[in-house]
């Protein structure tokens, strides 16, 4: 005789008090949660600044290579450049090959020739570099860029890629200090 098993009846189950903490954890988890905030993810890093201030050393007598760089009589911008120590400047005005009419000035006008600025920068780091192979103790040359307040920082830059081109990536900035500034302004 086989056993007959009773049919099983509908099999119920209530899903409330799952829902209910189903609902609960995720509101703990949710108020527990720390959200970091844009600038913490953003900055992983701390940045320690240099500590600077103005520079008010005078640029060498001797030793200075000078790019001017100011509006002409036409009012174009141009370049004007010039080595200070007379030796130098004979060295590095021949051998960026500069025309025997600009050869003796002191202040040679490029106005917008930045290929041959380019070959007397380069003429300039030359000679830079025979000084200190001929004598280590030798002073390296220096540039300085003299720029007119009303040029418009773009020239500038413009010129600055000029002198990284040529490998000249050190450089001062010629300015004058408040006190300076003030006593122009009222002379003019």
């Amino acid at each position: 005789m086989a056993i007959h098993k009773p049919k099983r009846l509908g099999f119920k189950l209530d899903m409330t008090p799952l829902v209910d903490i189903a609902f609960l954890l995720l509101t703990f988890f949710m108020f527990t949660a720390k959200f970091k905030s844009d600038a913490e993810n953003e900055q992983k890093f701390e940045i320690k600044r240099p500590v600077a201030t103005a520079d008010t050393t005078k640029l060498p007598d001797v030793g200075t290579a000078i790019i001017k760089l100011a509006v002409d009589e036409r009012g174009d911008t141009a370049f004007w450049y010039s080595v200070t120590n007379d030796s130098d400047r004979l060295f590095v005005y021949d051998k960026a090959e500069l025309p025997d009419s600009l050869r003796s000035q002191a202040l040679v006008p490029l106005n917008q020739d930045t290929v041959m600025l380019a070959r007397l920068v380069l003429a300039t780091r030359f000679r830079m570099e025979e000084k200190r192979q001929a004598d280590s103790t030798a002073a390296p040359i220096v540039f300085a860029i003299d720029a007119d307040q009303s040029i418009n920082y773009s020239q500038v830059e413009r010129l600055m890629d000029i002198l990284r081109s040529q490998g000249a990536t050190v450089f001062n900035f010629i300015t004058v200090d408040q006190a300076q500034a003030a006593s122009s302004k009222t002379k003019g």
